[in-house]
Formats: C-alpha cells, structure tokens, sequence
C-alpha cells in the first residue's frame, strides 16, 4: 500500500509539473516604455527587427525568426515577451489566437514601396506610373479593401480581358507568411501585394510570376536579378536605400506590439 501511495503522490507531483510548464508566464510589457531588458520576437530582416535591435543597448534580447507565425508561437509559449510587428498581420494572429493582444498605443508609423535594383531605374519608372493610374482610378483602395476592414473579400482583383502581355515576364520576390499582404490559400500566394502587383503588371503589358522566399533573401535577390521587384510590405528605410531604390509608397502601415493577455 506503502509503495502504491509513492506511486500516486509521484504521478500527481509529474502532472502537476507538467501542467505549471505548460502555463506561458504573465504578461510584462504593457507599454514601449517597458521593452528595455526584455525579450523581444521579431521577424528576421524587417522594420520590426530594426526597431527591436535599438533596445539590445538597453538589455533587451531580440529573438529572430524566419516567418511571424513562428514569433507569435514563441510569444505563447512564454520565449518571448512580445513581438513587433505590422499592424494587420498582428490583427490577423491575434483573431486566431484568443490569448493574446496588441498593445492600444502604435509603436511606429512607416510607409511600403516596392523594391527594385538601382540600376533598374526605367522599370521603377513605369511602376510608379501603373501605380499612379491605379490610385486615381480607385483599383488600389479596391485592392486594399478587399483585405482589411468590412469589406474583405467583396471585390477580389480581377485582371481586364484581353491584356497583351507581350512585354515579358514581371517576377516578385515576396515572403507569403504576412497575411494580409501575402499569405498562401491552398498552394496560391495572395493578398495585398500579389493583388497589386497582378494590377501593375495588367498595366505594363507583364506576366506576373510570384517567387516566396526568406524575407531577408528579398533584395539580395533583387539585387542580384534573381527576381524583377521584392513586395513584401516592404518598408522604406534609409539603409535599405543604401542597396536598393523604392518605388512611391503605396500604403502607409503601423508596427504594433503583440502581447499575452
């Protein structure tokens, strides 16, 4: 009887260890005020990364990881103290994950433009004009609607009958894990920025063929001429001018602070 009792008491102390492992920690970080000497999950090469990588003077360890899905499920298990991360694809992660939350407060503002190679200047041309045509004729807000807000998917991209797509092919470097920019449906890639780029291929005459890669291998291959452009709600920044031109911004995007509750 001895001995069966230290059996139970012993598997009720390993199920108790085991339940108390499985609980995340509480939240930590309530404010940008309190980042400094946390742990921080970000997504490897983009803006929220760069924010992030100021705090590291401050204490604070920056986790980097391949997609943001991977940063959020750090963030669950307790490895993380929070992600930064875009404003939408945040909303995205946390409609799906009812433990966590964004912080109220913004932590940055910034704008997306489409990456193309310095000395590619007349394709960044034609594209800033495509771009021009479909902000004034209302595609763009069309495209971005059809995404975010009350009327998402009421008006999906549709390329016009009939296009000559004579001038060859347009081929887009992207990292399809940003939902709503890029994220997959079955093996298709969509999105905001599948969708435009379709609509700016449309305009140039183009055959659009998406390459998903690691986002930080976006504009080496750019660069490189791997690819045509990179459009992975890309941000604007002055060292990613230092080897790479941009487009006009598109659409302006907030990075925001993901929480546990």
């Amino acid at each position: 009887m001895k001995k069966f009792a230290m059996v139970a008491a012993l598997a009720m102390t390993v199920v108790s260890l085991a339940g108390c492992g499985s609980k995340a920690p509480e939240n930590k970080v309530f404010s940008a005020d309190d980042l400094p000497g946390k742990v921080i999950g970000v997504q490897l090469g983009t803006t929220g990364d760069i924010y992030a990588s100021d705090y590291e003077a401050e204490g604070s360890t920056i986790e980097r990881y391949n997609k943001g899905n991977d940063a959020v499920q750090a963030l669950k298990t307790g490895k993380v103290d929070c992600v930064i991360i875009d404003e939408q694809p945040a909303k995205a992660f946390v409609e799906k994950n009812d433990d966590l939350k964004i912080l109220d407060d913004p932590f940055a503002l910034e704008e997306y433009a489409i990456c193309v190679a310095k000395e590619n200047s007349d394709l960044t041309a034609k594209i800033n004009g495509a771009l021009d045509e479909l902000k004034a004729d209302g595609t763009l807000d069309s495209i971005i609607s059809n995404f975010i807000g009350e009327e998402r998917g009421q008006h999906p991209y549709v390329s016009p009958d009939g296009v000559d797509r004579s001038n060859g092919e347009l081929v887009m470097a992207t990292n399809a894990y940003f939902e709503p920019y890029e994220y997959y449906e079955g093996t298709d890639v969509v999105g905001i920025d599948p969708s435009m780029m379709q609509a700016v291929a449309d305009k140039l005459g183009m055959e659009l063929r998406i390459e998903d890669m690691e986002f930080d291998s976006i504009i080496t291959a750019v660069q490189s001429g791997k690819v045509s452009v990179g459009a992975a709600g890309m941000t604007v920044t002055e060292d990613r001018l230092k080897n790479i031109d941009f487009t006009n911004p598109y659409t302006t995007a907030t990075q925001v602070i993901i929480v546990r509750k």
